[in-house]
């Protein structure tokens, strides 16, 4: 059972339960502390340690997202040794980022770069990076090794969300990368392509293979190609899908999806996508009207109901479907047509 413990933060009190870290006892009071390894639903390492704050009574700087409260403590995130040693850091990993970010090239957002804005960095000390070019990794993912700062979220997702594994630190010293082991690409691993590590890359590192740039806008919609109800944002572009993303605030399944979900919208303008239904007449599909078609299905149902039984019929619906209209499909079958001949393909 945890206690309350109470500190002070930049001067201002407050309470919170034992075993919270001082970077959310700050975000309760509106606090900014800016990190690049941190996300709520993943395990700690601090990496980055751009999150370091100023405790009295020790001798060191502690990053923020790793160091739990205490009875009495009083922290100051904005002091001018945090703050100097915050533009140390983002001095140093810019040494290893290129100059012209490859993410904000493409329209995307590298919060590295952001931070650098915030602090003033015109010229870092230690320079820039090289620059590289991106490694296609598989159908869905690209690598840009150059804007990797090594924070290891991506690791951390493919294992604590996917529960795979397949991503981690290779090499020594200065050549150390986030990859899979061996040299392998993530196409010849485990790798179940979700892209969940491409959500929390905060440099953009990793990245979806689809059309650079920026949306216009975004739609939230519930994914279609299974009952869990996943939601996401459609990301449209001059009237075309572009990309999927994903916001934390999502009832079911927050900012994390599957493969389907996250890369599988390209059927949306495949040219040979159908828009209409179709009738065979003869030796062609045609369209029709929709009252056109379900005339034609209901005439037909009932020929065969009549000429061979009701077992004859079976139906087969599809947990692309909501609960309401798997629900119509097996009342249509049992009330209507007269038989128990059900499936569905989510069953297995």
């Amino acid at each position: 059972m945890s206690n309350t413990v109470t500190l002070l933060i930049n001067g201002e009190q407050i309470g919170v339960a034992g075993g919270t870290t001082i970077l959310q006892a700050a975000r309760l009071l509106d606090i900014d502390i800016p990190t690049l390894c941190h996300d709520d639903e993943l395990e700690d390492r601090a990496q980055c340690r751009l999150c370091v704050v100023e405790i009295d009574g020790r001798p060191r700087l502690e990053p923020a997202c790793a160091t739990q409260v205490a009875e009495g403590m009083t922290v100051s995130t904005d002091s001018e040794t945090t703050l100097a040693a915050r533009r140390m850091t983002l001095e140093l990993l810019l040494s290893e980022h290129p100059q012209s970010c490859p993410t904000r090239a493409r329209g995307g957002e590298c919060n590295l770069c952001d931070y650098a804005d915030d602090y003033g960095i015109r010229a870092p000390a230690f320079g820039y990076g090289s620059e590289t070019e991106d490694i296609r990794e598989n159908s869905f993912i690209s690598r840009n090794a150059a804007a990797c700062i090594l924070c290891s979220k991506c690791a951390r997702a493919c294992e604590q969300v996917q529960g795979v594994g397949e991503l981690g630190f290779m090499g020594r010293g200065i050549g150390v990368t986030a990859r899979p082991a061996v040299g392998k690409t993530l196409e010849q691993t485990e790798c179940e392509m979700c892209g969940n590590c491409v959500v929390v890359c905060p440099t953009g590192a990793l990245r979806a293979t689809g059309p650079p740039g920026r949306a216009d806008a975004k739609v939230r919609t519930t994914c279609g190609y299974c009952g869990v109800g996943c939601q996401f944002d459609l990301n449209v572009r001059a009237g075309r899908v572009v990309g999927v993303t994903t916001e934390p605030d999502n009832p079911v399944n927050g900012k994390w999806l599957c493969v389907k979900g996250r890369f599988g919208y390209e059927f949306i303008h495949h040219p040979e996508r159908l828009t209409a239904p179709l009738i065979r007449r003869g030796d062609r599909l045609e369209p029709a009207s929709w009252d056109e078609a379900l005339g034609a299905v209901a005439s037909r149902l009932a020929e065969i109901k009549a000429a061979n039984g009701p077992d004859a019929i079976g139906f087969m619906s599809s947990s692309r479907c909501t609960n309401e209209e798997n629900y119509l499909v097996q009342k249509l079958a049992r009330a209507v047509i007269g038989t128990n001949n059900v499936d569905q393909c989510a069953r297995t």
